[in-house]
């Protein structure tokens, strides 16, 4: 299958692309703004990575991935609603997945709402399961909702088999 032009393909981000991070988290969440600072110190190493979705030139996505010894936890994922329902989303989440996976982490753990249907089908097509419930832990205008803690698992099924 050949790519289209208009295919949406990943970028490694850094720090140095932490306005263009921040810009599209404002966009997505523009109830839970972060500044360009604390994007840049979250993605920046030792353990923290993020992956832009670009179609063309133009920015859809970002995922913001932060490892902690074996732990490793999406901070921030975001598609523009150009980009929703594409597969961009699931793409930035093996990014996350891959990224975690390379840094040594044995589990990727994420927040979603509660009310968030899109993104929870896409989080346990991706092999995500619920451990846990925060209630009251998004803001919303109309009053809070809660976040459903989410995990994967990243270790091998048998430890020390394998070639």
């Amino acid at each position: 299958m050949t790519a289209r032009r208009d295919d949406p393909h990943l970028h490694a981000a850094g720090p140095l692309e932490a306005g263009v991070v921040t810009a599209l988290q404002q966009a997505c969440f523009p109830d839970d703004p972060w500044d360009v600072a604390s994007v840049a110190a979250l993605i920046g190493p030792p353990g923290g990575f993020a992956a832009l979705a670009l179609r063309g030139e133009e920015p859809v996505g970002f995922v913001m991935t932060r490892v902690a010894a074996e732990d490793a936890e999406i901070l921030a994922i975001g598609v523009l609603p150009a980009g929703r329902r594409s597969g961009v989303g699931r793409r930035l989440v093996e990014a996350a997945l891959s990224g975690a996976r390379h840094l040594g982490a044995t589990a990727l753990f994420l927040e979603v709402a509660e009310d968030n249907d899109a993104a929870r089908a896409l989080y346990k097509a991706c092999g995500f399961f619920s451990v846990g419930r925060r209630p009251g832990y998004y803001r919303r205008r109309d009053g809070r909702v809660a976040a459903l803690v989410l995990r994967h698992d990243l270790a091998p099924a048998f430890p020390g088999q394998g070639g």
